[in-house]
């Protein structure tokens, strides 16, 4: 089943909203609606205390004691945010992650504020944390093109203090609930959600995701093949359409090679490849060798740029065989898979790279290897004369 998880989350923000009437408030840079976040409405309109005109509501009614905050600055918006949380009270803040960066600087402000006043100054209270939606995402930016693809936030965020930042990509959109609400109830932390407005594939029921995000990383055994033995490679994924491909290169990869043993593996909390020595939510070595073995190929499909994988697993023991495909800086007002396969995130690239680092796979694999590169050049002459994905890809879904 399709969802825009944004959606979903607007109906859980328009009960926060009712129930918090003076403590809580929506941000965003004038893109509520755009970010499928216009569900909040049923609940408060806009924060507005000037004169009106008719088409000044957009959907959204306005009104001097309106919850959502808008205004096409984001620097703006995140000064009165921090000083709304420094209050004690709570919010979060919507935007397209391509623009995040506009507040970097105030990011790192803050981070920096957090980790002090948490350990320097133990007569400070504990304040709400600052919530992070990034979304209208790298990977949907079907109209927009180039200039709205960066996911680079997260490089950012990694370079701040382990006491204060955390980041979270959920694959669907119950995950998306369980780790808001998560957030929402944190004070102290800077907490960076990633997670697109564009309809994507519901895979946990609301039981499985709690306790996948509450865990931030684990083995799909319904997606795996290995059956609790040694795999021959482990496919790994952080980010919804990374999700997916990786999901759709194991369909690819059953189906012509029935004995291979994959082990699929989904992080939401990005922070848990570290090792539990650099940050609170880190896994020890052991438990780090468990999920991705010592020795065999890692295939990690990452919805931002690959090298920030390799930044937070470089010291773990089979960080030489840890592949990680990411967003590579190609772009173009592209299909959404013609996008991932310029940027070599797709199913049919995932599954060639399997068959090149799976030794047995070296000879066996030839046919399929062939077939998988003319798939891969159908598909940009379907996108290219057509304008649209084929509806296999379109409509593809997890069946098995």
């Amino acid at each position: 089943m399709y969802q825009s998880p944004t959606v979903v989350l607007a109906r859980f923000l328009t009960e926060v909203i009712r129930r918090n009437m003076t403590n809580f408030r929506l941000f965003g840079p004038d893109e509520t609606a755009s970010n499928k976040l216009d569900g909040v409405y049923e609940a408060s309109g806009k924060r507005w205390i000037a004169q009106t005109k008719p088409e000044d509501s957009d959907g959204g009614a306005l009104s001097p004691d309106g919850r959502v905050m808008e205004m096409l600055s984001e620097h703006t918006l995140e000064g009165w945010f921090e000083g709304y949380v420094l209050t004690g009270r709570h919010g979060l803040f919507a935007t397209y992650e391509a623009f995040v960066h506009v507040i970097d600087s105030m990011f790192n402000q803050h981070a920096k504020w957090l980790e002090k006043s948490k350990k320097d100054l133990d007569w400070r209270a504990p304040v709400p944390s600052i919530n992070l939606l990034i979304t209208s995402l790298v990977w949907r930016q079907d109209h927009n093109g180039f200039t709205h693809q960066d996911p680079g936030f997260l490089d950012v965020v990694t370079n701040k203090s382990p006491d204060v930042v955390r980041i979270y990509l959920p694959p669907d959109a119950n995950c998306l609930l369980s780790v808001a609400d998560h957030c929402l109830r944190s004070r102290d932390y800077v907490n960076v959600i990633v997670a697109d407005k564009q309809p994507h594939l519901q895979y946990l029921s609301m039981r499985e995701a709690i306790i996948h995000c509450t865990k931030g990383i684990g083995i799909w055994d319904w997606a795996s093949t290995d059956a609790c033995a040694e795999p021959d490679v482990v496919m790994a994924c952080a980010g919804d359409i990374a999700t997916m491909e990786s999901l759709a290169a194991v369909r690819i990869l059953k189906q012509h090679f029935k004995d291979l043993k994959i082990r699929f593996v989904n992080v939401v909390d990005l922070f848990r490849l570290l090792p539990d020595t650099d940050h609170p939510h880190g896994l020890s070595h052991r438990d780090f060798d468990s999920i991705f073995t010592r020795d065999k190929p890692v295939i990690f499909n990452f919805h931002s740029y690959g090298s920030l994988v390799h930044k937070l697993t470089y010291n773990r023991t089979n960080h030489e065989n840890i592949h990680v495909h990411g967003y590579r800086e190609k772009g173009n007002i592209n299909t959404p898979f013609e996008l991932a396969i310029i940027n070599e995130v797709d199913r049919y690239t995932l599954s060639i790279d399997v068959i090149d680092r799976v030794p047995r796979l070296a000879d066996s694999g030839a046919h399929t290897k062939n077939w998988l590169k003319e798939q891969i050049i159908e598909s940009i002459r379907h996108a290219h004369e057509e304008g649209i994905d084929c509806d296999e890809i379109r409509e593809w879904t997890w069946d098995d």
